[in-house]
């Protein structure tokens, strides 16, 4: 049987504490693991994941989830399934992606269909939202694990996602979800160094959130506006060669474009930048701006003090 023991008052002091037979670990504060051999961390990943028997993996694409999603096949074979969640905040290339992976990785791929998009409180976008998606995400996937002979769910949370806004981790937290990164005290830069060890090619792949994420709190999330910004995304990368960047939706359907600091010169002079103002404008979007401080992950966020001052961003 899989468990998993973390307090909702851990989390929210971005502390955490999560206990299995043979590991017991606490962190206040995220610490990677301490002169590292690769070699021995993959094993006892492979080994703490062994001890569950079977699993269905989380499986986004990214890094994290990758990385868990191999030492799950090394340790169950077909025991070990990935599973997607497929909605339209998923950007279709990442979907792609994804399935490409997993028939590298070597394991079992489903695609479930998720309607996170028919929960009120997850349209309503506050500080929460990303609560709601996991858990429809995990409330689903429980419900197929008798169907896909498996015990229980793992995902790819590692030891630098607790010092972040994770409204998901309570989701998690509510459906015994494991995260055997955080049980071998992994954080991102090591999860990078497993996933160069086992060959993957999202060794190096930037962090790639839903389409969801782009929209500013408070902001309704819907299926035409997440398609919207998936659109003028592709759009600029089209244009102009810029492969990292986000399309942020802002109050009075603004675009505020974030492109790396490196390539802002090169947006600027772009002889193109007419070109992508009119497309966003004839994708929606009344304004289209360039955020002066460049790409950064998770900038919404910067917002968030303001929106729980009318409520409450914590389940």
């Amino acid at each position: 049987m899989c468990t998993q023991s973390v307090t909702s008052h851990a989390i929210s002091q971005r502390r955490i504490a999560i206990q299995s037979p043979d590991h017991d670990f606490h962190a206040t504060k995220p610490v990677p693991a301490m002169n590292p051999d690769i070699s021995s961390i993959a094993d006892r990943l492979v080994a703490r994941i062994r001890s569950v028997s079977s699993a269905a993996v989380a499986f986004s694409g990214g890094v994290d989830s990758a990385v868990v999603a191999k030492a799950s096949v090394l340790a169950l074979g077909k025991n070990a399934v990935a599973v997607t969640a497929v909605s339209p905040s998923l950007p279709a290339e990442e979907l792609r992606s994804a399935i490409q992976l997993a028939e590298t990785i070597g394991i079992r791929h489903l695609q479930l269909m998720t309607d996170e998009f028919q929960r009120p409180e997850y349209r309503a976008n506050a500080g929460n939202r990303c609560f709601f998606c996991k858990d429809t995400l995990y409330t689903v996937t429980s419900a197929r694990l008798e169907e896909l002979q498996v015990s229980c769910i793992l995902n790819g949370t590692n030891l630098d996602d607790l010092g972040d806004h994770r409204p998901g981790l309570q989701a998690a937290i509510n459906h015994q979800v494991r995260s055997p990164l955080i049980e071998e005290g992994l954080n991102k830069a090591m999860v990078r160094a497993l996933a160069k060890f086992w060959n993957l090619t999202v060794a190096e792949k930037p962090a790639s959130p839903c389409l969801s994420s782009r929209i500013a709190y408070g902001i309704e999330v819907t299926e035409e506006r997440v398609a919207r910004i998936e659109q003028a995304e592709a759009c600029i990368r089209r244009i102009t060669g810029i492969q990292e960047l986000r399309v942020r939706l802002e109050a009075s359907e603004l675009a505020r474009i974030e492109v790396p600091l490196t390539a802002m010169s090169a947006f600027l002079e772009h002889t193109s930048r007419s070109e992508i103002a009119s497309q966003l404008r004839a994708l929606g979007f009344r304004r289209i701006t360039l955020d002066l401080e460049g790409f950064r992950s998770g900038s919404l966020n910067d917002t968030l003090p303001l929106v729980q001052l009318g409520q409450s961003a914590t389940v």
